[in-house]
């Protein structure tokens, strides 16, 4: 079942004489389930089109549907409440609440969706011991490492259920270590609890836990490839030889 469909949007910055197209007519869909990893180097428009799906950002042009909402069109409060239980978002640097402990940064999730007190904890108990992040939560974020936040983020970004999970550039800000980690946590939530993830990334060993990749240059699609029946070591390989022929193209 189709989620996501992107249609002919378009992402402009300047005007009169100077403008950039940072992205340029891009059609695409994500089914219900997907893992789908978009790539591209710096100025690709990669992250521009996440911000347009994530509303955190207006298109120029085009349509975008969550299932059967067109997301360009809302406005205000209906924006809000549709950012609020239909998205759940991962960013870089964490975007944690400083003076609140890893536990109520969660919470705060549902809080603000008025969920009952008496449903919160569990919840909260269940979402952080998917991800082994039980032990941190009276920590506060200065208290914990980097894959420690990023876990809590995610903690935060599933708690809701929404029914699209955007992650950008997700492990950017880990070592090695916590990157592999998250991944495979996230994996996991695709695989095992049907999780539909939209992640930008420009690492190949990100990109390979996906079951889809789509590579953008120039604010256009160039190509994609599907994970199939491959392990994720196969997959690694193959996106790495389709990032070599698009470098040798430029």
């Amino acid at each position: 079942m189709e989620i996501l469909r992107i249609e002919n949007v378009e992402k402009y910055y300047g005007r009169d004489d100077n403008i950039t197209k940072a992205v340029d007519g891009i059609s695409l869909s994500v089914e219900a389930g997907e893992f789908v990893a978009i790539m591209g180097a710096s100025g690709s428009g990669k992250t521009t089109l996440l911000n347009c799906v994530s509303t955190i950002d207006t298109a120029t042009g085009g349509h975008i549907y969550l299932e059967d909402t067109d997301i360009t069109t809302l406005r205000g409060k209906a924006l809000n409440e549709f950012r609020r239980d239909k998205l759940g978002f991962i960013f870089q640097d964490f975007n944690l609440l400083d003076t609140l402990t890893a536990y109520e940064n969660i919470a705060l999730a549902l809080t603000i969706r008025n969920t009952p007190q008496e449903k919160i904890e569990p919840a909260v108990k269940k979402v952080t011991e998917q991800l082994g992040i039980t032990q941190v939560l009276e920590k506060y974020p200065f208290q914990m490492s980097g894959g420690q936040k990023q876990r809590i983020a995610a903690a935060r970004a599933i708690i809701t259920d929404p029914r699209l999970i955007l992650a950008d550039e997700p492990t950017g800000a880990l070592d090695s270590k916590s990157s592999r980690m998250l991944l495979e946590k996230l994996e996991e939530l695709n695989q095992q609890l049907g999780a539909t993830i939209l992640m930008v990334t420009h690492d190949n060993f990100s990109a390979s836990y996906a079951t889809r990749v789509i590579f953008m240059k120039d604010g256009h699609i160039l190509n994609e490839l599907r994970k199939g029946e491959d392990d994720r070591k196969a997959f690694f390989e193959r996106i790495i030889e389709m990032v070599t022929a698009f470098g040798e193209e430029a």
